[in-house]
C-alpha cells in the first residue's frame, strides 16, 4: 500500500503559524523543537461536506499531549479552529480532505534538547491535502514487526507525539516483506495496533480490541465502540494475543485517514475467509453514515 501523488495537491498553501506559503515556499526553522527532537503534539483530522468529523475530540488529545509535554502556551480551540478554516478556504476545500495538524512546542534559541531554550512558541502547522481514505477496501496483508509498542514506563502511549521513529522501523519491515502494514506488539507480547492504526477482531462471541496501554486513545477506535454499543454488538476491551489474530473470523483496522479497512492476511495466514467480512462491511457503512452526518462545520 503506497500513496500516490495527487495533482491536486501541487498547489498548496501550507500553514505555518499563521503564514500561508505555496507548498514549497513553506519553511519551519531547523531550530524548531519538532527538528530538533521530534518535540511536537499532532492530530489527523478529515474533512466531510464542510465538517471535520469528531474535531473536538481531535482537539481535545491534542491538547492533553501539549498538557503532558508542558507546551506553553497552548493555542485555545477557537485559534486552532480559524486557522484551519483559513487554510481550507485558501485552498478552496471541503470535501475528500485530510489535514495534518502540528502543534511543536516552538523555536529555540540555539540547539539542544533543554525545554528551556524555548524562548519562543508553540509553532502550528496546518497541512490539508486532497486525499481520499488511503487504504485498499478489498483488504490488507500484515506482517508482525520485531519493533514493540512500550508502554507508560517507557513512553505513555496517551501522549500523540510526532517522534514516529518506532513506526518507521515498523513499516520499514513491512515494506520490506511486501505487506501493507505491520501489526506491532507490546512489551508482554499482546497485540498493540499496526505502525498506523488500532485493530479490532471479530469472532463468534464478538469483537474485542487491545486496551490502550501500549497503544493511543484513538478517535475512530471510540467511535466503532460507540456504533458497536448503539447496534447491539458486544466488544471487549483486552489483551489479544497473536494466536486470536490468526484465529479470528474477521481482522479491521481503524484510523482517520484510511477509516476502516479490513485485515485478510496477517503472516502469511489468510485470516477468515481471506476477504472483508460481512461485520467490517456492517460497521464501515455504519461509520460512513456517521460522517456524512455528524461533524463540525468549519466551511461553507
Amino acid at each position: 500500500m503506497l500513496q500516490t501523488f495527487d495533482e491536486r495537491n501541487r498547489d498548496l498553501l501550507v500553514n505555518v503559524n499563521g503564514v500561508l506559503s505555496h507548498r514549497d515556499a513553506a519553511r519551519v526553522s531547523p531550530f524548531d523543537s519538532s527538528v530538533q527532537g521530534g518535540d511536537a503534539v499532532w492530530e489527523g483530522l478529515r474533512l466531510y461536506d464542510g465538517r471535520i468529523f469528531k474535531l473536538d475530540e481531535h482537539l481535545q488529545r491534542l491538547r492533553h499531549s501539549a498538557l503532558a509535554l508542558a507546551f506553553s502556551p497552548i493555542p485555545s480551540r477557537d485559534k486552532i479552529v480559524h486557522e484551519i478554516r483559513r487554510t481550507l478556504e485558501a485552498n478552496d476545500m471541503r470535501d475528500g480532505v485530510h489535514i495534518r495538524l502540528t502543534l511543536t512546542r516552538g523555536e529555540k534559541i540555539t540547539s539542544g534538547m533543554d525545554p528551556r531554550l524555548n524562548q519562543s512558541g508553540p509553532t502550528l502547522i496546518v497541512l490539508a491535502e486532497h486525499k481520499v481514505p488511503v487504504y485498499d477496501k478489498t483488504g490488507l496483508r500484515l506482517v508482525t514487526a520485531s519493533v514493540r509498542r512500550p508502554g507508560p514506563d517507557v513512553m505513555d502511549p496517551k501522549i500523540h507525539h510526532a517522534n514516529l521513529i518506532p513506526s518507521i522501523l515498523a513499516k520499514l519491515e513491512a515494506n520490506a516483506a511486501g505487506a501493507d502494514d505491520a501489526l506491532v506488539l507490546d512489551g508482554g507480547g499482546f497485540v498493540a495496533e499496526t505502525n498506523a492504526t488500532h485493530v479490532f477482531l471479530v469472532t463468534h462471541e464478538g469483537l474485542a480490541t487491545p486496551r490502550t496501554v501500549a497503544c493511543p486513545e484513538g478517535v475512530t477506535r471510540a467511535t466503532v465502540l460507540e456504533i458497536c454499543e448503539e447496534q447491539g454488538l458486544p466488544c471487549e476491551v483486552r489483551d489479544l494475543s497473536q494466536a486470536e489474530v490468526y484465529r479470528a473470523d474477521e481482522c479491521f483496522c481503524t484510523g482517520t485517514m484510511g477509516e476502516l479497512a479490513a485485515v485478510v492476511e496477517v503472516d502469511g495466514r489468510p485470516i477468515g475467509t481471506g476477504r472483508p467480512g460481512p461485520i467490517t462491511r456492517r460497521l464501515s457503512e455504519s461509520y460512513a453514515r456517521r460522517t456524512a452526518a455528524e461533524g463540525v462545520r468549519v466551511v461553507d
